[in-house]
């Protein structure tokens, strides 16, 4: 069989069902290959959103996602969003065809080992054509083993050449990997449970890391009197428990702060109590602090060790301080009527602001949001300042809650819905971007259109780049230069065969909800809200108002 033969079908061995990316050169026997093993390929109009596509796979099914690309400008156009995979810890394998070996001087000839340090991906290289079914199961290993992108750089030449292998040989990294997880070590148990037990007053911090752990963490929660409450990756972590108290950092309610400030213990379960979800320490000065995680010598936000550490998976992790506390049994804690009651008053910003003409509030889009579209609906929250409302606001259990907040950049919510969709069966999942974000990658709705994804993109139009529109505001700029009027999206949605509307109005809004969840299809619900209503995180930092 030829290289590139080997190579597809490692991995069809894997159990990859999608691949999506843009064909070239360098990659388009492979993608013939792929393509006649059975593995759906998607073709997209820009190769980075392949990649937040295959990010966006793995973040909702925990499967290695997979994306595609020809040599040099095709592997470059990854840059950004390997930058928030690779930030978010994202197991994908980035199949990047490339020139021939030693062919410095060709047109399209990039270092393609420099550009994946660069944006802090792993890298995995095709040097010898018999190496191919060992390089596959190295790259899935690599990005499974470390969670992280990684590049699997196959030179044209290589690629053609013949090779004397057979797929059956092919041993996939599920069976290299260690099948057993973490466990941790009674000594750390010990040290861990003897600071629950002088303790009264306990928050549970969950993050992305204990996605699999809920029963167990809640079951923790319930035997130590402690509240839950999650990181940003983490939200919609046992959304439904009375005394979560949702987002700790800069996203937290005024009740959840309060409640923080009272904390004698914090345990940190998959979560790495960071300068933002502990606002450098400002949300828990009197506390003392428990990581469980699976790093070795994680460390707290300010550079120091915690008073305990498990080094474990988290579900194994939280059984064993069940256990190691099971005589404490019934501890009331924080875990009182009166706390309940707080906790379920704790949202939302009220405070009358006079809008913009033909405008709605934003906070009112998200409680409409939150109530009518169903939990079954998987949710993408994109980056900017309007998504810092959903954030807050939103709070509906979900099948899977994706924040793309990593490396700053905006312009990532559709791509990464569309690949989320298709992680399960293409059920439907819908996003809140900005238009600035939505506009950065409209043309991979005509992708959403072709493939019939049903992804409801709720866009916070307010004709703006709008966290600088705000930041300019509050520093004394030239705010105007912040403006970009949009079209009616709903319009350019239809035109690209999708579907759509304007709302200028929350009625409106709400008959966009209602023509989307009858019949999910690729729809663009283009809301213009007022550019006078100012998020909370915004009002703290910019105002500097204690709410």
């Amino acid at each position: 069989m030829k290289v590139y033969e080997a190579l597809a079908a490692g991995f069809a061995r894997e159990g990859v069902g999608v691949v999506y990316g843009l064909m070239g050169d360098a990659n388009m026997k492979w993608l013939n290959a792929i393509s006649a093993s059975g593995i759906q390929v998607v073709n997209v109009r820009h190769e980075g959103a392949g990649l937040a596509m295959a990010d966006g796979e793995a973040r909702a099914s925990g499967r290695v996602g997979v994306c595609t690309t020809t040599s040099g400008p095709g592997t470059s156009q990854l840059a950004t969003t390997m930058l928030v995979a690779s930030r978010a810890r994202t197991p994908l394998v980035a199949f990047c065809g490339d020139v021939e070996r030693g062919a410095t001087d060709e047109p399209q000839y990039l270092d393609q080992k420099r550009f994946a340090e660069a944006t802090e991906a792993g890298f995995v290289r095709l040097e010898r054509g018999e190496d191919a079914l060992r390089v596959v199961s190295d790259a899935f290993l690599l990005a499974t083993s470390e969670s992280r992108p990684v590049i699997l750089s196959a030179p044209l030449d290589v690629q053609n050449l013949e090779v004397d292998l057979d797929s059956d040989d092919y041993v996939p990294a599920r069976e290299r990997r260690d099948p057993w997880p973490l466990a941790p070590h009674a000594a750390a148990i010990a040290a861990a449970a003897a600071l629950i037990e002088e303790s009264e007053r306990i928050i549970i911090v969950a993050g992305r890391g204990a996605a699999d752990a809920e029963p167990e963490i809640a079951r923790l929660a319930d035997k130590t009197g402690a509240l839950l409450a999650t990181s940003l990756l983490a939200k919609g972590f046992a959304a439904d428990d009375p005394f979560n108290i949702g987002i700790v950092g800069l996203y937290a309610t005024r009740t959840a702060i309060q409640l923080c400030q009272e904390a004698d213990l914090v345990i940190g379960i998959g979560a790495s109590l960071n300068t933002y979800t502990t606002e450098q320490g400002y949300l828990f000065p009197d506390a003392a602090f428990i990581l469980a995680d699976t790093k070795s010598d994680p460390v707290l936000w300010d550079g120091r060790a915690p008073d305990a550490v498990l080094r474990a998976d988290a579900a194994l992790a939280a059984e064993a301080l069940l256990a190691a506390v099971s005589e404490r049994s019934g501890r009331q804690g924080f875990r009182t009527d009166e706390t309940r009651a707080l906790i379920a008053d704790a949202d939302d910003d009220r405070s009358p602001v006079e809008l913009d003409e033909g405008t709605v509030d934003p906070r009112e889009v998200c409680r409409s949001v939150d109530r009518l579209v169903p939990g079954d609906f998987g949710l993408v929250l994109g980056s900017g300042h309007q998504t810092r409302f959903p954030t807050m606001i939103l709070r509906r259990p979900r099948p899977f809650v994706i924040a793309q907040h990593h490396f700053g950049c905006i312009g990532q919510a559709l791509t990464t819905g569309i690949g989320a969709s298709f992680a399960r069966g293409k059920a439907p999942v819908f996003t809140l971007e900005g238009d600035a974000g939505f506009m950065m990658h409209l043309a991979e709705f005509d992708t959403a259109v072709r493939y019939g994804v049903p992804i409801l993109v709720i866009v916070m139009n307010d004709e703006a780049i709008g966290a600088e529109y705000q930041k300019s505001k509050a520093t004394g700029l030239d705010e105007s230069l912040t403006l970009i009027p949009a079209p009616d999206l709903g319009l350019v949605a239809r035109a690209l065969g999708g579907d759509g509307k304007l709302a200028r109005s929350i009625a409106e809004v709400e008959a966009g909800l209602a023509d989307f969840i009858s019949a999910p299809r690729p729809y663009v619900l283009d809301v213009r809200i007022s550019r006078t209503v100012l998020s909370i995180p915004y009002r703290r930092l910019w105002n500097g108002e204690d709410v």
